[in-house]
């Protein structure tokens, strides 16, 4: 029997890829990492893009969601107008009440009551609002941890 060259049947350093039994070219770990990154960037913006259009059309609903909304509260303006107006023709009466221009300042001085209300009740809340003080600690805290202190 006759030694086997093992020379010849493994390739190189230098070769670019390994032949396989069935004749095809296994690539490279350069080649692999490369097609892997492209791979990945592929992937990435495809996944960009996907967000994009997802984003486009939430965009759309939510605007018009908007639209929807400012029409119901411009037609909820219109309905507090009438509703003050039918309250003063309520408290005129068909004329055994209020005069009607005593009876629209009663409305008008009613609304000017609730607004005060509201005012007041935002003056109080927002007396409640402080610094963020536990913000302000562990903002105090950085420099000392960053410099290895407790």
């Amino acid at each position: 029997m006759a030694p086997q060259n093992n020379a010849v049947d493994r390739p190189s350093d230098r070769t670019v890829g390994r032949v396989t039994d069935a004749g095809a070219e296994e690539p490279t770990i350069g080649k692999l990492v490369t097609d892997a990154s492209r791979d990945i960037s592929t992937l990435i913006s495809k996944e960009i893009q996907l967000a994009k259009s997802e984003l486009k059309v939430s965009m759309r609903l939510g605007v018009a969601g908007i639209a929807f909304f400012a029409v119901a509260g411009f037609l909820l303006l219109l309905a507090v107008i009438m509703l003050s107006v039918a309250f003063a023709y309520l408290i005129h009466w068909n004329g055994s009440g209020l005069d009607l221009h005593w009876a629209f300042l009663v409305v008008t001085l009613v609304y000017v009551l609730i607004a005060a209300l509201f005012g007041f009740l935002g003056i109080k809340k927002v007396k409640k609002v402080g610094p963020p003080e536990k913000a302000i600690t562990q903002g105090k805290q950085i420099p000392q941890a960053l410099k290895g202190k407790s």
